[in-house]
């Protein structure tokens, strides 16, 4: 078959036929083990070496091929085994050649090729491999064609009218082919394409997008494939020359330039953009993109990411120098600034139990973000943490920092939280039946205009869980806590009962509680049930919570997720004290392809003398509201969840709280519906009420096609929000657009509506046009 590999016939050759057989050739290795495919199953001789007579003018040898008589002993560069399986095997004496027919397979390491038939002629050295041609190299990448010229590595020499299928997705064909001894291959008049050829039934596709070229070379140690004459072709029709364009074969990253992005936004007017990525290494890289606008400064952003040994990082900075307008004002700054924003976020593995992580987000002003489209947030959180966990014990150090953007907060009354520490430790044996868990936790805030707060307590936390002969599920719950907070400048938060009292104060905090639960199971309309009763009694003795500064648990509200809780502050700054008890129902229901879940509880305080809630949380009274919550789903065509609270004396609805999806993931509707309506006072900034739908849809057509939609309406009325101008009905954004997607290409045009205008983020219409070609890139 190969140069040094085939046989090395004697000077007067045998003539040899060996039908349906698999013969293993080994250089170095005398013997020949042979496999009769046609023979009965497992049958298989090890033929030892033999001298071979000659055999008689016309008659066929008659004696099995055996390796030492047809392969020369090379071992100059070691032992090396090539699996050799043929259907049929012939030498040919008159034009010197020999041939190996029917379901030809050549294996050598991860290399294979099959064949219909390969042939070697002795007098030119020619090793050709003809008919339906599979040749598969060490990378996984595959090669069809139907004629190829092997080299003695079972690689590809000149080939015609081939398919190189790569491992990572992309396909290259071409009407001829050559490859070189270093293993680079020039091809002549080719195409490349990352789409499938063909679909989910086997059926034969066009790809929607190709690249052809008169030259493309192949270099097998960068896996890069290169192209002279190259133009892009969208379904058949040729629409843009790619000079000197450059790909990976292998799936990596190459440096280049990605396809440019065209918008047109009220704020900013035209908008061009591209982007350079350079690979600066396989673990790192780095992105430059520059913009370009007709009624705005230009703005340049780079992106730098590294993978390390022990984690990953990145950093992500955007800057220019222009006009803005401060928040709340109409009037341009008579200077041009510098504007930017920085972010960085990374996480390290430092050992097995210790991480490091953090995420850095600073930005120049406070329209920055919205103006240029970079994100809608109104604040912008920083973090930075080292912590320590294993088995039984967890370690934090942290420290969090925000920025306010799209909110009137001074940036003076922002808190900065640096050090928070959290420490918690599982005592490994039980203690009376049941875990402990201990825990020390400090934090100290600081405000460069407002009020500071440090605090620090130790908890220890006592849960015994058993179940009884009758099937309840019963929990035993002991706890102590004792804190120590200080404080000052009190008088500089603007909500009272967030000040607390100036300079030390201590508390010890105490509770016990236990919580039953009673499930009952059976069958229901044809599916199962399960009916799960639920009462929980809570005792803690009264606190000094009003003497404490709130600073982590001013958000309060009664939902389904906190009424069974210990606690239902959201933080560690208010204790629920009293004597409560607290009871629901359960139920969950399934059918085939059907799943309901649905959940209501109350609790009722013993005493009712309690002004620690503000009004309208549903806890300022001895019977709270009603809380549930109601899940249906259908297999994966629909998903419900509805959240409610309801009044416990007029059952008006406080909180409604709706989200929907029905359809599959090509065509469907999304509905988002949330009202809060507590009649809480409004200038309790962490307790406002509002109203708002959310909706968004797509609709799949011919196929490839699709036309989506969304829309966001603030609904709230200056009943529930007098600082509102708008009155019931105020639109905040609508997204319309129209896309192409298949495996390969995806583009499409986008027109989206901003109702709401802050400082330099302008209300108005914008306009996108996207285009996106899978595993191309630029050079």
């Amino acid at each position: 078959m190969l140069p040094g590999l085939l046989p090395a016939l004697p000077a007067n050759p045998l003539r040899v036929s060996v039908a349906g057989a698999a013969v293993l050739l080994a250089l170095g290795n005398p013997a020949a083990v042979f496999a009769q495919e046609g023979a009965a199953p497992g049958v298989r001789t090890a033929i030892d070496p033999v001298e071979t007579p000659e055999p008689r003018d016309g008659e066929d040898d008659g004696f099995p091929v055996v390796a030492e008589d047809i392969l020369p002993v090379d071992q100059s560069d070691g032992p090396r085994e090539i699996a050799f399986e043929a259907n049929e095997l012939r030498y040919d004496q008159a034009t010197d050649t020999v041939t190996a027919a029917g379901n030809v397979l050549l294996r050598s390491g991860d290399q294979s090729v099959r064949a219909d038939a390969v042939t070697w002629n002795r007098m030119t050295g020619e090793i050709v491999a003809t008919g339906t041609i599979r040749l598969l190299d060490e990378n996984g990448n595959q090669l069809f064609t139907d004629r190829i010229v092997l080299t003695d590595e079972l690689e590809a020499g000149a080939m015609q009218n081939l398919l190189l299928a790569f491992r990572q997705g992309g396909r290259l064909a071409a009407q001829q082919a050559t490859r070189d001894a270093n293993g680079d291959i020039e091809l002549t008049r080719a195409a490349y394409s990352s789409c499938a050829v063909v679909d989910a039934d086997g059926c034969d596709k066009s790809p929607s997008w190709r690249v052809t070229a008169e030259r493309v070379y192949y270099d097998e140690d960068t896996s890069e494939i290169r192209f002279r004459g190259a133009y892009l072709e969208l379904f058949g029709a040729r629409i843009l020359p790619l000079p000197g364009l450059t790909i990976s074969a292998d799936g990596r990253a190459s440096s280049g330039f990605f396809i440019p992005d065209i918008g047109l936004t009220a704020s900013n007017g035209i908008e061009i953009s591209d982007s350079y990525y350079w690979r600066l290494a396989n673990n790192r890289d780095l992105t430059l993109s520059g913009y370009v606008y007709t009624e705005a400064a230009p703005m340049v952003s780079a992106q730098y990411r590294q993978l390390t040994e022990k984690g990953a990082f990145q950093v992500t900075g955007y800057a220019t120098y222009g006009s803005r307008i401060p928040l709340n004002s109409t009037m341009r700054t008579s200077e041009n600034d510098f504007r930017g924003y920085l972010f960085t976020n990374g996480r390290f593995q430092l050992d097995e139990n210790w991480t490091a992580q953090g995420s850095i987000r600073l930005a120049s002003d406070r329209t920055f973000l919205r103006r240029y489209d970079i994100s809608r947030e109104d604040r912008l959180r920083s973090v930075v943490e080292l912590a320590r966990q294993d088995e039984n014990s967890y370690v934090s150090i942290a420290g969090w920092g925000t920025q306010a953007l799209l909110v009137s907060t001074d940036q003076g009354q922002v808190p900065l939280a640096l050090p928070l520490i959290d420490a918690r430790y599982r005592l490994e044996e039980p203690v009376f039946g049941g875990n402990v868990e201990l825990q020390a936790n400090t934090l100290a805030i600081t405000r460069l205009e407002g009020q500071d707060t440090q605090r620090a307590f130790a908890r220890a936390r006592w849960d015994m869980r058993r179940i009884t002969a009758w099937g309840q599920e019963v929990t035993l719950t002991g706890l102590v806590r004792g804190d120590v907070y200080h404080s000052d400048d009190n008088s500089l938060t603007r909500i009272a009962s967030y000040r607390g009292e100036d300079g030390w104060q201590a508390r010890g905090v105490a509770t016990a509680a236990i919580d039953v639960k009673w499930p009952f199971i059976g069958e229901f309309l044809g599916g199962s049930q399960i009916l799960t009763p639920r009462v929980q009694l809570v005792a803690t003795p009264s606190i000094r919570n009003l003497d404490i500064p709130n600073e982590d648990a001013r958000a309060i509200d009664l939902e389904d997720s906190n009424l069974f809780a210990l606690n239902r502050f959201p933080g560690y700054d208010r204790v629920e004290d009293g004597v409560r008890v607290t009871y629901g129902i359960d139920w969950q229901a399934n059918f085939p392809g059907w799943r309901l879940h649905t959940t209501i509880g109350q609790s009722y305080r013993l005493n009712d003398a309690f002004d620690l809630f503000p009004d309208g949380t549903g806890l300022t009274e001895q019977f709270s509201d009603f809380v549930g919550r109601t899940e249906v789903r259908y297999r994966d065509y629909l998903k419900f969840t509805h959240r409610y609270r309801l009044d416990k004396d007029n059952f008006t609805v406080r909180r409604n709280e709706i989200d929907a999806t029905v359809g599959s993931d090509r065509t469907y509707v999304e509905v988002g519906y949330l009202q809060l309506n507590r009649d809480i006072d409004f200038r309790l900034e962490d307790l406002q009420d509002r109203e708002e739908i959310r909706l968004a849809g797509r609709v799949a057509f011919a196929r490839h096609w699709s036309v989506f939609g969304s829309a966001v309406v603030n609904l709230t009325d200056r009943n529930e929000d007098p600082t509102l101008l708008a009155d019931g009905f105020e639109p905040l954004r609508t997204r319309l657009g129209i896309a192409y997607a298949d495996d390969c290409l995806e583009f499409g045009f986008t027109w989206r509506r901003d109702y709401i205008q802050l400082a330099d983020a302008q209300s108005g219409s914008s306009f996108r046009i996207y285009f996106n070609l899978r595993n191309l890139g630029f050079n």
